[in-house]
């Protein structure tokens, strides 16, 4: 056969490779594999795909703070505590530790006090904790011994890292029970200076001896090599605020009274952190091929990072010591309808009650740098969960004439589910406090920026924001406190007054509201506030210089052009000029911490659900340009202090309630910020994935989550069949001009017999 194709025209020989090739894509495209993006090995196995768009930076708990890292540090790390998956509101269970610790309150000579003491009273807080015994680390190259218990991987010179590129190269593994001093390792590594943990300045404030521990370790890190690897045996250095009381008990010493301690305690800076990996990670050239913390974390999670690569895909996978969980046998409850809440009984959340965690065997995340390619992904059933972007999202769903979202119908006939919820956010529009024109400098000079300040909050229409670039994807914020967060207030008593009226409904109140709605002032009303100011239509009552006002912002978020076009627009509603000055994230921080702004744009996400979390953002003792602290407006007022040091201490009563309401009060009137919106997060997930609920300040539940991997593979074959077609049509090409060739082969060779 290869002899005659060989003696044939190359018209003909070419046909024929032509046809033959259309044969075998038709052959090779019979099946779905070449439109599935993941190995073959892969199919059909209890697998979780999902997608990550910003590649983590810090996988280290002393460092991590970010949500695009909590993906991962929350499956792998176990702080001492947790939140319950399914209840709300958010209520803190164990993890690691065998029950939720009890505060014990201590006067000045270290006496014990009653737990209903004064708070004056109270010079130190104590929470023992105690782990779990029989808890072990994932397997890892940094617990190793030979027969002899000394460790394999303890001494890498340069000749046996030259052949190391991974971990996984390191193949001897070994694992060790966790301890009370792993715990304490890691939080004396807050304090560590090369490490810059973001939260070591509020740490030192709270826990005893941490700031002076800081002090000692620059002192000691100042006189060794300047390098990055050089280890500092954190063992040698003492914490007096720590203690451990044997090896599954350690306690903790805090200055003074502060409740919200525990909450810390289910955060990964907690987590521990066993002194074999921090020695480990700390040898000579192993930073430089990424064998550190940040790339590799070692833990007692339920998962493992096993793949990282972060510009491509990153894998966690089950991790095989881990000491066993099991899914929660109660939830919410709902209340009735139009009483708000959900029965998770009804909702299908309580039907895996005891089965051991994770339901999952491994998670693939795969980046995605553009939305579009990720929604369509999603539409094929290749990821099993997906939020919407807003090119996608009319496809995904609609508007009701109330204005509830309903799923599209072309995601119903999927099966696909839509989870709704408000998160514990808040986005806003902050005033530098020590400008001169937004924050004045005396009495008349503070007057006239508050009821500027006041004037700009009713006429940036926030309702308008949400509804054009947020496809209705929050809710206007009336103060700092968003839903779910004790102290907020809905309907009329929670409505900012300043910005807004309550316009009651004329038929009788529905039963489950006040019968009426917040609507927000006329623009008016905004106009005779500047007028008051001394800017009557923008500009100066003595001078006549119109007003301008500059923003601060960075090429993203509020950096759209767009979304600047429609912000100058509303400040020229009254008849302010609004000057944008962009830059980067850097040099953003910068003029914040210097106090070099006039206005600027910042969100923030709760750490914890509790109102402390977001009132002390207005505290003085936080203010950035004076102490450095998250207080980026720079907002200075003593009734304020003087409440939020009362309330920050106190338990969820009625009491609490009143102060809060009264705080409220004070920053609607002074307006340090324009308060912007809570967004909402809208969530997709294929019918195969059960077990979804939204967790706003947990970060560990992919444990909980559940796939159906047969009905996922019937129904990705289902909704990819190959598309067979193009290959009938370059086959019948193929046919076409192969026959085409032969003919006129044929002509040609009777015209050379007749010829001869």
């Amino acid at each position: 056969m290869r002899r005659l194709l060989r003696a044939l025209p190359c018209s003909i020989r070419c046909a024929a490779h032509l046809l033959a090739g259309a044969v075998l894509l038709a052959i090779t495209g019979c099946g779905n594999e070449w439109n599935d993006p993941y190995p073959a090995v892969e199919r059909g196995r209890n697998i979780f795909y999902t997608a990550f768009i910003e590649r983590p930076k810090h996988l280290d708990p002393a460092q991590s703070y970010t949500e695009d890292e909590s993906v991962f540090t929350g499956q792998i790390y176990e702080p001492p505590l947790q939140y319950h998956y399914l209840k709300r509101p958010y209520e803190l269970i164990p993890a690691t530790a065998e029950a939720v610790p009890e505060v014990r309150y201590l006067d000045a000579s270290g006496e014990p006090l009653p737990p209903d003491a004064p708070a004056a009273r109270i010079a130190f807080s104590e929470y023992e904790i105690r782990i779990k015994p029989g808890i072990l680390y994932q397997p890892h190259p940094a617990f190793a011994v030979d027969a002899a218990g000394v460790p394999v991987y303890a001494n890498l010179d340069a000749a046996r890292l030259r052949s190391i590129r991974t971990l996984a190269d390191l193949t001897h593994t070994g694992t060790r029970e966790l301890i009370a001093d792993d715990y304490i390792y890691q939080i004396k590594r807050l304090a560590h200076p090369r490490l810059n943990s973001p939260v070591f300045g509020l740490m030192a404030g709270h826990i005893v001896g941490l700031k002076e521990l800081g002090a000692a370790l620059q002192t000691a890190q100042s006189a060794q090599p300047a390098r990055p690897d050089t280890w500092l045996d954190l063992d040698r250095f003492p914490l007096s605020g720590v203690t451990r009381i044997d090896r599954y008990t350690y306690r903790v010493r805090l200055i003074g009274k502060y409740p919200q301690f525990l909450y810390w305690l289910a955060m990964p800076f907690f987590a521990p952190i066993p002194r074999e990996a921090d020695r480990f990670y700390s040898q000579p050239g192993m930073a430089e091929k990424n064998l550190t913390l940040d790339w590799y974390p070692v833990g007692t999670g339920p998962f493992m990072l096993t793949e990282n690569n972060p510009n491509s895909r990153m894998v966690l996978s089950r991790n095989p010591n881990f000491h066993g969980e099991t899914y929660p046998c109660e939830g919410e409850e709902g209340k009735g309808k139009g009483k708000g809440g959900q029965d998770d009984r009804a909702a299908g959340l309580l039907a895996d009650c005891g089965k051991v965690l994770p339901l999952v065997d491994q998670a693939v995340f795969s980046r995605e740098k553009e939305s579009i390619p990720y929604w369509n992904k999603f539409l094929q059933g290749y990821y099993d969960a997906s939020g919407i972007s807003s090119d996608s999202f009319d496809q995904a769903v609609r508007l009701n004439v109330g204005g509830d979202v309903q799923l599209s119908d072309e995601m119903r006939e999927r099966g696909i589910r839509l989870l709704t919820s408000v998160r514990a956010a808040i986005f806003y529009m902050g005033f530098n406090m020590h400008d001169p024109v937004v924050g004045g400098k005396d009495g008349v000079g503070e007057m006239r920026a508050r009821k500027l300040r006041q004037a700009l909050s009713i006429a940036i229409d926030q309702e308008e924001f949400i509804s054009i670039f947020l496809n209705g994807r929050g809710i206007a914020a009336m103060n700092p406190l968003p839903p779910g967060i004790f102290g907020h207030e809905s309907g009329e008593a929670g409505i900012n007054p300043v910005v807004y009226d309550w316009e009651r409904a004329h038929s009788h109140a529905a039963e489950d509201g006040d019968g009426g709605r917040a609507r927000r002032k006329p623009i008016a009303a905004a106009k005779a506030l500047l007028a008051e100011a001394g800017w009557p239509n923008g500009r100066d009552a003595n001078t006549g210089e119109p007003l301008v006002l500059n923003l601060d912002t960075t090429g993203t978020g509020m950096g759209d052009k767009s979304q600047l076009d429609w912000l100058r627009r509303q400040f020229a509603k009254i008849g302010i000029q609004l000057v944008v000055r962009s830059t980067d994230f850097n040099r953003f921080q910068e003029k914040l911490r210097k106090g070099a702004v006039q206005i600027f744009f910042f969100g923030w996400n709760a750490d914890y659900p509790d109102p402390e979390n977001f009132f002390f953002l207005f505290s003085s003792k936080e203010g950035m340009l004076a102490h450095g602290g998250e207080n980026k407006a720079n907002y200075v007022n003593a009734e304020f202090d003087r409440l939020f040091e009362t309330m920050k201490n106190m338990d969820n009563t009625s009491q609490r309630q009143a102060i809060i309401r009264r705080m409220n009060r004070i920053l609607q009137e002074d307006a340090p910020w324009i308060f912007g919106f809570h967004p909402k997060s809208y969530t997709l997930s294929h019918s195969w994935l059960y077990n979804r609920k939204p967790n706003d300040v947990a970060n560990n539940g992919l444990k909980y989550q559940r796939i159906d991997a047969a009905a996922r593979e019937r129904l990705r074959q289902a909704w990819n069949p190959p598309v067979v077609w193009p290959l009938a049509l370059v086959a019948i090409a193929a046919v076409a001009t192969l026959i085409a060739a032969v003919l006129a082969w044929r002509r040609r060779e009777r015209r050379s017999a007749l010829r001869r």
